[in-house]
């Protein structure tokens, strides 16, 4: 492996490392830790526009769209109108909680794996600096 100063670089290597970690934790669920974070999301938002779910995740609409296509198509979120016509919102199906909640356990052990690599005080020092960053 190269050496490089480089903190994109370095960020970006470390995030395909801990997306695959939690990934394949998940596998057996049929989900990817992007589309559990958004699905988690939802159950802690009332009723999300898009734009505010999108916002909320730090995503572009685009690449939110892209993702609860492949939800909705599953049957784990639905579309439905909002306030006006203009206005969508996301909404979490009995079946999307329910995916959650049975993956919940691989998501939590996956999460003590890292944080028992790290130690809480690592962690903690870099979700500070994760926060910063973004």
């Amino acid at each position: 492996m190269l050496t490089s100063e480089c903190i994109c670089t370095h960020l970006r290597r470390a995030a395909r490392g801990v997306s695959r970690h939690y990934d394949e934790a998940l596998a057996g669920f049929g989900i990817n830790v992007a589309q559990f974070s958004l699905l988690r999301h939802l159950q802690r938002l009332d009723r999300p526009s898009i734009t505010s779910l999108a916002e909320a995740m730090g995503l572009e609409r685009s690449t939110l769209g892209r993702n609860l296509r492949v939800l909705e198509a599953d049957g784990l979120v639905a579309l439905a109108e909002g306030d006006d016509q203009r206005n969508r919102v996301v909404l979490l199906t009995a079946a999307g909680a329910a995916r959650v909640q049975a993956a919940l356990p691989a998501w939590e052990q996956a999460q003590s794996a890292l944080v028992g690599q790290l130690g809480e005080t690592q962690r903690d020092a870099l979700v500070h600096l994760l926060e910063r960053l973004a």
